[in-house]
């Protein structure tokens, strides 16, 4: 039994919470008496709340994000039905701020908003010492970082063997992006850089291979961003991945030497370009030197193994979809890896918000509080965008369509690669209606019928290309389009013969 229980719904089970946690390595002596429990999205709320309750807890803390502000609602109401005298404290980015506003507001105790390593320990003792402060808002107290006890240790062997483990070598940003909470923040935070890689080590120590740093602004500080990323070379073996968000305009000589050292599919970079117009990028506070950004994308994708996933927002204030369109065919001709389309989303608290009546601005009451339209993208052009973000997903970003995805997108030099996708998209779902829930095979087949039916494509050289992605897939099915006779073994295995042959030729020259 455990008097405090410390609870989330993650997006996937391989996620880990960090903020639990943080929070139960910094409840002091009431540590043992805290029980970590972490659900996945999509589960009964109630089965969480008789889980949650069979610990017979004495207080209930709820992790709220935007991504399970909803379900984790339910989770609270249910549990205060059932439970009233259980002591419900939540805290997280959702309900940090205008948590009057929020449905969970009726149900829960007591809010934290901000900070909660602190905060949420003083609570704890005072419920527990029967005590219960007035006002549910509680404000969270930034602490030193050097008086916050790191939760590296907390990570299990179940975490370390499954899951992704999250850390943070600093905390806080000091750009003002006005789309990102982090805005609000003075600057950025470092731990203590050597007390931070002792914890490094020991979970490197304990088998732990796969790292991602939450860090806002990696690349910001070169010392200490090029001691860690050596730390990690220096440890290098094939099961190492690393993870990092970084400033697209800033890497430094000596940042490109470590990253040039990682072998391919050890290291991925997270690059935030949200958007290349100018006049956007003053309006939302947005410093950034695309230029300089452009050039570091290049040296990257010829000076280094490492994946490259660039992300671009829609739905900006003052961007219509022109502009928005020219900045993807900007970026993709960057060649990254992976690009990310998010359309905006009015984060609880985000400055954004300012430019709501003047920009017209008109955001979903419900989380994920993306937006619907603007004074320059109107409702359905903003569905058009969201359907060619999803199906981008699905095609551009899932690395099955390496030979058809240029036929789909024309020449990046002389072309508009996000033009082509956009009429792609409006067919694909006006043909099936969906966005969500295709079969591998639907797929294909329906990228071979807009190549060659719409694009008037050569149909053996449009099934040749779609047969070798899908076959390099690992796929098992068969193709409609494919021979009569045929299957993917025997493309399989035809092209296992051309790379022998092609092997022995340049073997004999």
């Amino acid at each position: 039994m455990s008097a405090i229980i410390l609870a989330t719904l993650n997006a996937r089970y391989v996620h880990a919470s960090l903020g639990l946690r943080y929070l139960a390595a910094n409840l002091g002596e009431l540590q043992p008496n805290a029980h970590i429990m972490e659900f996945v999205l999509g589960a009964r709320p109630a089965d969480v709340v008789e889980a949650l309750l069979k610990e017979q807890p004495r207080i209930v803390g709820l992790g709220v994000y935007v991504w399970n502000a909803e379900e984790i609602t339910r989770v609270a109401a249910m549990l205060k039905a059932v439970a009233p005298s259980v002591a419900l404290v939540v805290g997280g980015p959702e309900v940090s701020h205008e948590f009057a506003d929020q449905r969970i507001e009726r149900y829960a105790d007591y809010a934290i908003s901000g900070w909660g390593e602190v905060s949420f320990a003083r609570l704890c003792r005072e419920i527990l010492g029967g005590k219960r402060p007035p006002g549910k808002v509680i404000a969270g107290e930034q602490a030193p970082l050097d008086e916050i006890a790191l939760p590296y240790n907390l990570y299990t062997e179940e975490d370390i063997a499954k899951r992704f483990l999250y850390v943070e070598a600093s905390r806080g940003c000091p750009f003002k992006c006005e789309f990102c909470l982090s805005s609000l923040d003075k600057t950025a935070w470092p731990f203590n850089l050597e007390r931070f890689l002792a914890e490094m080590r020991a979970l490197y120590d304990r088998g732990a291979r796969h790292f991602r740093f939450v860090d806002r602004t990696f690349n910001l500080n070169v010392s200490s961003g090029v001691r860690i990323l050596e730390f990690f070379l220096e440890r290098m073996d094939e099961r190492l991945f690393l993870h990092f968000e970084v400033v697209p305009d800033h890497l430094p000589q000596r940042l490109r030497e470590s990253i040039a050292r990682f072998p391919k599919g050890s290291l991925q970079l997270e690059i935030g370009i949200q958007t290349f117009n100018p006049r956007v990028q003053a309006l939302i506070s947005r410093r950034q030197d695309d230029a300089k950004a452009a050039e570091n994308f290049q040296w990257l994708r010829e000076h280094s193994d490492a994946l490259i996933h660039a992300d671009l927002i829609a739905g900006l204030p003052e961007e219509d979809l022109e502009s928005f369109g020219s900045g993807f065919d900007r970026l993709y001709r960057l060649r990254p890896h992976e690009i990310q389309v998010g359309i905006l989303k009015r984060l609880r608290g985000a400055p954004v918000a300012r430019h709501s009546e003047a920009h017209g601005m008109i955001y979903n009451p419900d989380a994920p509080y993306n937006v619907l339209a603007t004074a320059r993208i109107d409702f359905p052009a903003m569905q058009r965008v969201a359907r060619f973000a999803r199906y981008w997903e699905m095609l551009g970003n899932s690395g099955r369509f390496p030979r058809s995805l240029p036929l789909l997108l024309g020449d990046a030099s002389g072309d508009s690669a996000f033009r082509r996708f956009m009429n792609f998209s409006d067919w694909l779902f006006e043909a099936t209606g969906k966005t969500h829930e295709f079969a591998l095979e639907r797929l294909f087949e329906l990228l071979h019928r807009y190549l060659t039916e719409r694009l008037g494509m050569a149909s053996e050289a449009v099934a040749d290309a779609l047969i070798s992605d899908y076959s390099a897939s690992g796929a098992r099915g068969r193709l409609a389009f494919m021979p009569m006779g045929t299957s993917v073994g025997d493309v399989r295995e035809k092209t296992a013969s051309r790379t022998h042959r092609n092997s022995v030729r340049q073997a004999r020259h």
